[in-house]
C-alpha cells in the first residue's frame, strides 16, 4: 500500500473528497451545506483545521474541522474502506484536536448518526464518549435535505 500523508484541505480538494463521502456507506450528505459553495465558505472560516489523507495522488480520507471561537466540531470524518484500520483515521483526528488545541479551544464534539456502526466503533475505540445532551435543530431552510449514501439502493 501506498505511503499516506495528512494534509491540510483546500477547496481544490472537494471534487476527490465529495467523490470519497459518495462511497461512504450510510454517511449523511446534505444538500446545500456540503455544495462547494458551501464547503469553501467553511474552509474561509476555518483556513487550518480541515485534513485529507492521501495516497499515491489518491484522497482516501477527510475530516471537516472547524471552530466558533468556543468549541470545535467535527463534521464527515471518513476513511475509504479499503483503507480503514490502519491508523489514518486516528492521525486525521489527532491533526484536527493539534490544530484547534493550537487555537486555544479546549472541546471537540461531533455527531454520529446511531446507524453508523463503523464509525461509532471508532469513536468508541478511540476514547471518544457519548454526550450526555439532548441535541435539537430547527431547519431555516428545507431545499437543505440530507440524504443518506447507500439508502436509495436498501428500498430497490
Amino acid at each position: 500500500m501506498d505511503e499516506v500523508h495528512i494534509l491540510r484541505m483546500t477547496i481544490q480538494d472537494y471534487d476527490a473528497v465529495r467523490a470519497l463521502w459518495m462511497t461512504i456507506q450510510g454517511f449523511g450528505i446534505r444538500a446545500l451545506d456540503d455544495s462547494r459553495e458551501d464547503i469553501q465558505r467553511f474552509i474561509e472560516r476555518n483556513p487550518t483545521t480541515s485534513v485529507v489523507a492521501e495516497a499515491g495522488g489518491k484522497i482516501v480520507g477527510s475530516i471537516l474541522c472547524g471552530s466558533d471561537g468556543r468549541q470545535g466540531a467535527l463534521y464527515h470524518v471518513c476513511v475509504a474502506k479499503e483503507y480503514r484500520r490502519q491508523g489514518i483515521g486516528t492521525r486525521m483526528v489527532g491533526y484536527c484536536m493539534q490544530q484547534l488545541k493550537s487555537m486555544g479551544i479546549n472541546k471537540v464534539g461531533l455527531i454520529a448518526f446511531t446507524k453508523n456502526d463503523v464509525g461509532n466503533a471508532f469513536w468508541n475505540q478511540i476514547g471518544w464518549k457519548k454526550s450526555d445532551v439532548n441535541y435539537y435543530e430547527f431547519v431555516l431552510n428545507e431545499k437543505n435535505i440530507t440524504r443518506f449514501i447507500g439508502e436509495e439502493n436498501e428500498h430497490a
